[in-house]
């Protein structure tokens, strides 16, 4: 498994982790707020010289905090993962002298003061640049290895002269620049003098590097899960190093253009960050991580709030500054009145967000209680359990079982398990009655405290249910295993009279009619002999009229295979044969064009229950389609898998009938489609008929069977269930 789809580590590990968030959500809440001082800062200063410049780096914030956001879901659903610092320490390197440089752009320090900010710019550039060449090779697992470090360490090696080289400028924050001259420029100008051709030429070639390693590595290592999402995230950084590209050749000329699409293809790779961390990782993440996730957005929130009520005064909102004082003096009293429900606010809807509402157990349990109370009936009460937990949960699947005296039962399924499953007993009177199954989310090897809990409440909750449902099954049972039993027992009887009496008999009818035939005519003995003869061939036609009885003939003697083919081959229009009595005629006198598929070919041997009630459904719908379809073309589809037969026989004909509630009463379709509910129903499967099912047009009536049948002398499945969670 590729290492960025590993679970977050436990333990030790999982604390220092937490730390490290708490530090990276400190930084991003400290730029979040120099942010909105800066803003509010110049929103105050409105008019005044120097604003207009250093408004024009506004545009920083919008892909510098994405970048500190996602750094800090790095580190929450990856803790220790070093990416996440990279991409926390960038967006500060990109805002942070933004900042400082306002307050120089609008009130002319001296020149020390000017001169640190200056230094701190290069030494964030330098920081800025060498982790933006740098960023693809963190990919895809979140770490540098010692190579790759020295291969980083060079590289910011090969920028610094162009990064310090914009700190040596003549002019800088309109006033002369204290480091045009010296040392300081001499160096800087030397070094642009020799390597300024060069730096440009390797600005593709740094590029090319890192992006054609992290495509390497993505081929290589990375599942199929995380694959795309990676390869979104490289193409968003190969168009964002192509939008910076436009904008340093095409910037003078088109400024504003280039400019914001600079901004915007930054944004689309910071999500994209955002968008590989939630797609690949986990969701589940400790309730610390969720409290810090939660401050933040209370920072935020703090922040945007104090931009807006800045703007509208500025606005000039209210009569005189003795009303903007009041107006900030409330703000702050709200602020403080309104905090804690904010922070609940906040903490809940983070809570929501990643756990839904197992965030909130008792919620959950309501939710529940509701939906039961609004079934149609007792039997929905397994299926609306099973949606509630996948729902509300945010769970892939979920399956309730019930232990029946023939075994455990399955009332509901919801979703796919998968592999790894945990089970949920429901204990009723101290007797375990059925059993909550659900598999853990991708990328969750199991589940975590606050799952296992609420799933335990629920199956409490559901289990009277449940063990009321178990009496049901129970009868159900009962009657699959009578209905089991007596198709097996013809089956055998039916081979026995065809595989021994009947040959018995139809060989001494010989033997009779060789004496017979060796006696002279005028013989009394061989009138006696021929009576005898007509008395066996009577008995023998006996003895195929009673094991027509016992089941259909073409199974026995061809297998369900056999006998679906040759009954589609008999209604079929190319079939010149007469019906006989089942088929009956056409509407019109012209028989539908009949295919079947079945898979597998040949279909595998199945209990005689299943055989029998296949046949018998296929047969009664297609001697439908040919009385009342008026159809032109019908399928019978055959699929067995490990659990079920699913048969379907679907026409082009006219449907049921104009009306929605299918056949009037005494339409003889109404018996037909009743028989063939009963035949499903009574081995434990279903059959269901839809009308029109193509185009406007047409009857499909699909059988699902189950493969397995439990025989009445089977011994019943054990009460234990597999290890609960």
């Amino acid at each position: 498994m590729n290492a960025w789809s590993e679970n977050a580590p436990s333990g030790s590990h999982r604390a220092e982790g937490e730390r490290q968030l708490a530090a990276a959500a400190l930084c991003a809440a400290a730029t979040l707020a120099l942010s909105g001082l800066w803003v509010c800062y110049l929103l105050v200063n409105l008019g005044s010289p120097g604003v207009k410049e250093s408004a024009e780096s506004l545009g920083v914030l919008v892909y510098g905090l994405p970048a500190a956001a996602a750094g800090v879901l790095v580190h929450a659903h990856r803790p220790g993962r070093p990416v996440g610092w990279a991409l926390v320490v960038y967006s500060m390197a990109v805002i942070l002298p933004a900042v400082l440089a306002a307050p120089v752009w609008l009130e002319a320090p001296p020149a020390p003061v000017r001169t640190g900010v200056l230094v701190f710019e290069a030494f964030a550039n330098l920081v800025k640049v060498t982790l933006w060449y740098s960023l693809p090779l963190w990919f895809p697992d979140g770490r540098l290895t010692r190579r790759w470090r020295w291969y980083v360490a060079a590289v910011g090696v090969w920028v610094a002269p162009q990064a310090f080289s914009y700190a040596s400028e003549p002019e800088r924050f309109g006033l002369p620049n204290p480091l045009a001259d010296g040392w300081w420029a001499d160096g800087t100008a030397l070094l642009n003098d020799h390597l300024g051709l060069a730096q440009e030429l390797t600005h593709y070639a740094l590029i090319a590097v890192s992006s054609g390693v992290m495509l390497v590595r993505i081929r290589r290592t990375a599942p199929g899960r995380s694959r795309r999402p990676l390869l979104l995230l490289l193409g968003a950084y190969l168009l964002w190093a192509a939008a910076q590209s436009v904008a340093y050749h095409f910037g003078d000329r088109w400024h504003w253009p280039t400019y914001w699409l600079m901004v915007g293809a930054s944004v689309v790779w910071t999500g994209s960050v955002g968008y590989l961390v939630v797609r690949t990782g986990s969701w589940r993440i400790s309730r610390a991580a969720r409290r810090i996730l939660a401050g933040l957005l209370v920072v935020a929130l703090l922040t945007a709030a104090d931009v807006a009520v800045v703007a509208l005064l500025v606005g000039g909102m209210t009569p005189s500054s003795s009303a903007d004082a009041l107006v900030l003096v409330g703000l702050a009293f709200l602020m403080g009145a309104g905090l804690r429900r904010t922070v609940a606010w906040a903490v809940g809807l983070v809570d929501r967000l990643y756990y839904g509402d197992r965030a909130h157990p008792y919620q959950v349990l309501h939710t529940l209680a509701e939906r039961i109370s609004h079934a149609g009936s007792s039997q929905d009460i397994p299926e609306t359990l099973c949606a509630t937990v996948v729902e509300t949960l945010r769970l892939p699947a979920a399956v309730l079982a019930v232990h029946t005296r023939a075994g455990t039962r399955v009332l509901a399924r919801v979703g796919d398990l998968g592999e790894r499953q945990h089970h949920f007993e429901m204990l009723h009177h101290g007797t375990v009655v059925g059993r909550l199954s659900v598999g853990p989310r991708a990328g969750e090897p199991v589940l975590d405290e606050q799952d296992t809990v609420i799933l335990s409440s629920l199956a409490s909750q559901a289990a009277p249910a449940v063990a009321s449902l178990r009496l049901q099954e129970d009868l159900r049972g009962s009657r699959e295993q009578i209905v089991t039993a007596r198709e097996e027992e013809r089956r055998r009887l039916r081979r026995d009279i065809h595989d021994g009496l009947g040959p018995a008999l139809a060989g001494l009818r010989l033997r009779v009619e060789n004496a017979t035939a060796r006696l002279p005519a005028g013989d009394g003995l061989r009138t006696a002999l021929r009576e005898v003869s007509d008395d066996l061939g009577m008995a023998i036609k006996e003895v195929r009229r009673i094991t027509d009885r016992l089941g259909p003939a073409p199974l026995g003697e061809l297998g369900l295979t056999g006998a679906l083919g040759q009954l589609v081959a008999s209604f079929d229009s190319s079939f010149d044969s007469s019906f006989g009595p089942s088929a009956g005629d056409s509407v019109d006198g012209v028989r539908p064009a009949v295919g079947a598929d079945l898979d597998p070919s040949p279909l595998p041997p199945l209990p005689a229950a299943v055989e029998v009630a296949a046949y018998r459904i296929a047969a009664e719908a297609l001697t439908n389609v040919l009385r009342h379809a008026n159809a032109t073309r019908a399928e019978v589809r055959v699929r067995v898998d490990a659990d079920a037969l699913t048969l379907t026989v679907e026409d082009d004909g006219i449907g049921l009938s104009a009306d929605a509630n299918g056949p009037a009463p005494g339409d003889p379709r109404g018996v037909g489609l009743r028989s063939m509910a009963e035949r499903a129903a009574e081995i434990g499967g279903r059959c269901t008929v839809e009308s029109p099912a193509r185009r406007g047009r047409g009857t499909r009536v699909r059988a699902v069977l189950p493969r397995t049948t439990v025989a009445a002398g089977d011994p019943p499945a054990p009460a234990s269930f597999p290890a609960t969670a």
